[in-house]
């Protein structure tokens, strides 16, 4: 199965069902996993109990597809759930932009994750941890016990780090970190195992007593960047001049890199895009947020996950750097079968590339974010498809929404009372 193109023209305009035909019709190959998107009882109730505890039913969220993107070099279509207007659409539209120029390019750490195992009672901090160290290649090799496949597809336990803080409001505490490259997996249920096996191993040799031992979802040695470059004309419109735009969107970027309270609206643009690719894929997006936020005040001042820069406003050059803990097997991308269909729509071979793909769209919505609010604002996109469920809370018909939309938009005042009146009207 192949895809051939990601640009789909007219994708907001078709209805559902024929969106699907588009995509359809945009691979070569096998297109039976298409069944599994629409959401017609994938999901069943037997399916939903084994997965948590509990169950009394499923919640769902609108999947959506963006087109246009290409990075590194080929085309994708991107599964996104989320129930939030105008994400999908923005996303699609900066693709489109930055296709002409080549589209995105992306790469990555290698998939490494950190197993933490606290330390509490130890006398002598710099002893224990010279002792540990002295013992690295033991740990390692008891580490690699737990997880031979692992081992054998050339992953397993590489490394071991260990931290120490002599004040803390517990008192001072040794942590080991086993450096563990998990390949196509997530990660979490491995480094958790390995920690607990050599749990005892690291107690004796610290003196000490082993308390918590977890994964860190600060996984700073699996970064990914994602960069774009796009030109100045690109941005032209009859409102403004591309280099308007562009000077707009680093004033607005350099307000993120100085001031927490923006850097948290802004990153959370950026995770406007990421979550939803990372939900469709049945991956741990509290993770993905949990270890982006972190890596966004690593060096102690919560900054922008996003750089912009220009040259003499002709060309914009955006990269984001940031963790990105997903993987391919494991999980609920191995049991849910929607997820397992949205990976096969992206066609992506391994979890390094699944994360160039996150990221790319990440850096993505950021940019139309920063459009938006550096032009008419980023009510004016967002409104006009909020307010088709404004209309249909109204209780528009299907026959009747443009309408009202269209009323609404053009009174700037998109409310359910404003809906009704132009209901009322109208009979």
């Amino acid at each position: 199965m192949t895809l051939k193109y990601s640009t789909i023209k007219n994708m907001r305009k078709l209805s559902p069902q024929k969106r699907l035909d588009a995509i359809q019709d945009a691979f070569e190959g096998n297109t039976g996993f298409l069944n599994s998107l629409e959401g017609k009882g994938t999901l069943s109730i037997a399916l939903a109990d084994s997965m948590i505890e509990n169950v009394i039913g499923r919640f769902e969220l609108p999947l959506g597809v963006a087109t246009n993107f290409l990075i590194n070099g080929k085309d994708y279509l991107i599964p996104m759930a989320v129930e939030e207007p105008s994400v999908v659409a923005a996303a699609s539209y900066m693709a489109k932009l930055a296709r002409r120029n080549g589209g995105f390019e992306a790469y990555s750490d290698r998939p490494i994750m950190r197993a933490q195992i606290q330390v509490m009672g130890v006398q002598d901090l710099e002893s224990a941890k010279n002792r540990i160290l002295e013992h690295k290649s033991d740990l390692i090799n008891a580490a690699n016990e737990k997880d031979q496949t692992l081992v054998s597809l050339g992953g397993g336990c590489e490394d071991i780090e260990v931290h120490l803080f002599k004040d803390t409001p517990s008192g001072p505490m040794l942590i080991v970190h086993l450096l563990v490259d998990v390949r196509d997996a997530m990660g979490a249920n491995t480094v958790n195992t390995m920690a607990e096996y050599t749990a005892p191993m690291v107690e004796k040799i610290a003196h000490g007593q082993v308390r918590l031992k977890i994964l860190s979802n600060l996984a700073d040695k699996r970064l990914v960047t994602a960069s774009v470059k796009i030109a100045s004309e690109q941005f032209d419109t009859p409102d403004y001049k591309g280099s308007e735009v562009i000077r707009g969107v680093l004033e607005a970027a350099s307000f993120a890199m100085v001031d927490p309270y923006r850097a948290a609206t802004h990153n959370k643009g950026i995770m406007n895009g990421i979550d939803p690719v990372v939900i469709a894929t049945g991956n741990d997006w509290r993770a993905i947020e949990a270890g982006a936020h972190a890596f966004a005040a690593i060096d102690g001042h919560y900054s922008s996950l996003t750089q912009w820069s220009s040259s003499d406003e002709r060309e914009l050059v955006g990269k984001i750097t940031l963790p990105m803990a997903v993987g391919l097997v494991g999980g609920a991308t191995k049991t849910h079968p929607t997820a397992k269909a949205a990976i096969a729509l992206l066609g992506v071979k391994s979890a390094i590339e699944l994360g160039q793909v996150i990221a790319a769209v990440g850096l993505a919505q950021n940019l139309a974010a920063l459009r938006a609010l550096s032009t008419e604002g980023i009510q004016r996109g967002h409104m006009t498809l909020h307010a088709r469920n404004i209309a249909f809370q109204a209780g528009a018909s299907n026959d009747e929404i443009d309408l009202v939309v269209q009323r609404m938009v053009e009174e700037r005042n998109v409310t359910v009372d404003n809906a009704k009146q132009i209901l009322k009207g109208k009979n």
